[in-house]
């Protein structure tokens, strides 16, 4: 049976411009989903509207601003590239869709299958699975797929992970020794991810795995035991026990123990964002510039580079 395969890249989302109102938005639809935040909602709402969206909303807005690219947010001015450079690069539909905000998942499926698309790739663009993140994208192609008033349901190739595909190892390997050959060998290579709850991990989700297994793996592509590497885990939100150890926290203990000069990587975002161009270039280059280091440079993320848009074309070409 012929069947015409399309891709769906999904990513978490952003607010449509940096102005507290439409961060408000996008936080609540964002902090709304059971996956992120399993709280009751007769416990939770009241917080998140009485408290903390009123009072991250102007910071966090400023915090956008200040990563802001003239085509508009740095997640989303990526994140359309690659759609577009990956339907030049196979032949195949790609649709866009975000977990939070627009262009929704729901309209990426619609769009999909008005061009007569009979099989569905689906492609999280987070590479460490998390039930947070990945099982987030299913829950709304689910959602979605029951919605339709058409009873025709086509077939699904769900991708959930690629944290140890190995054109995503060697396109981390080559940003990383491209950094060092432009900024220098560092003191040490700080390797940072997304954090998710202690919980989660105890729960039954294996991100803390999926991490480890990705930084073992660069670590043995780069084959530089000079470089000290280091793994953390980063953006925590809220009281409960995060995944340790704590990126701001081992970055500004790293000039006390003689690791003056650091370069940084985060492989678990497919696209710069507020987590990496803000929290961690920002912020943490301060936190470490501060405490006495001499030099810090952050490895952006794989983007539109060439390098990525082949690993998704082997994920998309794999999936067919």
């Amino acid at each position: 049976m012929t069947t015409k395969p399309g891709v769906l890249l999904v990513n978490l989302g952003t607010p449509t411009e940096p102005t507290p109102q439409a961060v408000k938005k996008f936080l609540s639809k964002f902090l709304h989903d059971y996956r992120v935040v399993d709280l009751p909602r007769i416990i939770w709402c009241p917080i998140l509207h009485g408290a903390i969206i009123p009072l991250r909303a102007k910071r966090v807005a400023k915090a956008y601003a200040s990563i802001w690219m003239d085509e508009g947010s740095p997640l989303m001015v990526y994140s359309v590239r690659q759609a577009r450079m990956l339907a030049q690069e196979t032949g195949l539909p790609v649709a866009l869709g975000m977990s939070y905000g627009e262009p929704s998942i729901g309209g990426a499926i619609d769009e999909l299958l008005a061009k007569g698309v009979d099989r569905i790739i689906v492609i999280p663009l987070y590479p460490q699975f998390s039930s947070s993140t990945v099982s987030s994208v299913w829950d709304s192609v689910s959602r979605h797929l029951q919605t339709m008033k058409n009873r025709y349901t086509p077939a699904i190739s769900f991708i959930n992970d690629y944290a140890d595909h190995p054109a995503y190892i060697e396109g981390l390997r080559a940003s990383v020794e491209a950094s060092f050959a432009a900024n220098g060998v560092p003191d040490a290579l700080l390797v940072s991810y997304h954090g998710i709850p202690v919980r989660f991990e105890k729960e039954g989700d294996n991100y803390r795995e999926r991490c480890e297994l990705t930084t073992k793996l660069l670590i043995e592509a780069l084959n530089m035991p000079s470089v000290k590497i280091m793994m953390t885990f980063q953006s925590r939100f809220g009281r409960e026990p995060w995944l340790t150890p704590f990126t701001d926290e081992t970055i500004q203990g790293l000039p006390a123990q003689g690791i003056k000069r650091l370069q940084v990587i985060s492989p678990g975002f497919a696209a710069d964002c507020l987590e990496t161009l803000e929290e961690l270039d920002e912020q943490n280059r301060e936190f470490f510039m501060h405490a006495g280091g001499t030099s810090f440079h952050y490895i952006t993320a794989l983007n539109d580079t060439p390098a990525h848009i082949e690993l998704l074309r082997q994920l998309a070409e794999g999936a067919k």
